[in-house]
Formats: C-alpha cells, sequence, structure tokens
C-alpha cells in the first residue's frame, strides 16, 4: 500500500511539474481585445410587427374551409430572417411566405388555411421561427364551430342497466 501511495505522488508530482509554460501564456492577447471589442457592440435584432396577431373567424358551420392573410413588416435596423412557420395540428396550414431576407421597413405576409372542422370554439397557434431577438413569434386564429345541418346525426352509445 506504501508503493501504491508513493507511485501515486510521484506520478502527480511529475504532472504538474511538466508542464513547461503556463495557460495564461498561450492566451493571444489580440483575440481577447478583439473579442471585448466584438462584445461590447449591440447586436441589432430585426423587430417583427404584424397587422394583427390573431384573427377570429367567427361562426363557421363544421367543415367549412377558411383562409386569412398575415402580413408582417420588419420594423428594425437589421435584416428579417423567417426560417420556418408551423402551426400546432395539421388542420392548419401556414402558406404563402417568403424565406428570402426581408429588408428593414419592408413587409410580407403569409395565409393560413383552416379546414374548419371541430366542435364549438377552437383556437390555433401558428409559430414563426425568426432572427428576431426571442427567436419566435406567435399568432392565432379561432373559430365557433357548429354542427353542419345536413350532416346523419351521430348516435349515443346506449347503455345497459
Amino acid at each position: 500500500m506504501k508503493k501504491l501511495f508513493l507511485c501515486f505522488i510521484a506520478t502527480a508530482l511529475v504532472s504538474f511539474t511538466s508542464c513547461k509554460e503556463k495557460a495564461t501564456d498561450k492566451i493571444n492577447q489580440e483575440n481577447v481585445e478583439k473579442a471585448a471589442e466584438r462584445d461590447a457592440q449591440d447586436i441589432v435584432y430585426p423587430v417583427l410587427s404584424f397587422d394583427k396577431t390573431s384573427h377570429d373567424f367567427g361562426e363557421i358551420q363544421n367543415g367549412t374551409p377558411v383562409e386569412t392573410v398575415f402580413t408582417y413588416t420588419n420594423s428594425g435596423r437589421s435584416p428579417l430572417v423567417v426560417t420556418d412557420i408551423k402551426s400546432t395540428c395539421g388542420c392548419t396550414v401556414p402558406q404563402g411566405w417568403s424565406r428570402e431576407p426581408l429588408a428593414p421597413g419592408a413587409s410580407s405576409q403569409f395565409t393560413v388555411k383552416f379546414n374548419g372542422k371541430g366542435a364549438n370554439k377552437v383556437s390555433k397557434t401558428i409559430t414563426l421561427t425568426t432572427n428576431t431577438e426571442k427567436g419566435r413569434e406567435q399568432v392565432r386564429i379561432s373559430a365557433f364551430i357548429t354542427p353542419d345541418p345536413n350532416a346523419a346525426p351521430v348516435a349515443k352509445p346506449t347503455t345497459n342497466q
């Protein structure tokens, strides 16, 4: 046990004294200054502004497809990039948006199509993945869906008592 302990101590001493240079000697001071200068600058993010952040289709009949257009503007000072637009479900489809950078002050739009299926009050969220400070922006659609009067009535399950 004594030999094992002495071997461990010898190995530790060799490893601690074998480094000829200190880690601080390896740092390039010019790189540190450049990094500090870069970090001191404010990052200028684009700002996404919508003409509306929600749209209510009102009362629609079950199965009636509807759509709306959301217009957005880059109200920031750097180019805005929308990399993706997704909905919370497959019944709502965002489409027609540009993946090209949007210059400051410029506007664009996308269409949201909803298949109109459901019952009662339905709300869907559409999320845009962007290069804004938050990284994600959201808009919402909603509708109150009434049953189709021409649809066959749904039979209620009976319970045996």
